[in-house]
């Protein structure tokens, strides 16, 4: 019981520098570098959802966007600095980060495929896609 409040506190203890701070809780958990690519991918899902061109999109993409509905109720997940060891196919782009994106589009069925991660390279001091990794869906529920 001792041990959960103690953990409790923290928590809150935590949560109230960080309100007293001005620092969002992502910049707290990923960094600096990893909160702004969250908050890139949160900008980026809203323009594709709502059917917009995100002016986020590096010149030389040639990234698969599909349609705004793949891109409903996702939400960014994890964001990593780039290595080739798993994305091998991303890694001639030379990505700087890359970020799963969490969730399913509303009705995605069984053998359905949805965004699943996005890479970006930083140029200039912004982050733009690169590329977006593709998942099919295996199984609902």
């Amino acid at each position: 019981m001792v041990l959960g409040r103690k953990a409790v506190c923290g928590v809150l203890g935590g949560a109230l520098a960080v309100l007293l701070t001005g620092c969002s809780m992502d910049s707290v958990i990923w960094g600096s570098d990893g909160s702004r690519v969250i908050e890139t991918t949160e900008k980026l899902i809203a323009d594709l959802a709502a059917g917009e061109t995100s002016d986020l999109v590096c010149d030389e993409s040639t990234a698969n966007f599909g349609n705004p509905g793949d891109w409903s109720s996702l939400s960014p997940g994890e964001p990593e600095k780039f290595t080739g060891k798993y994305w091998k196919d991303q890694a001639a782009l030379n990505p700087t980060w890359s970020i799963n994106l969490e969730g399913l589009p509303e009705g995605a069925t069984s053998g359905d495929t949805y965004p699943g991660d996005v890479f970006y390279r930083e140029t200039d001091g912004r982050l733009c896609v690169i590329d977006v990794a593709w998942a099919t869906l295996s199984a609902v529920g």
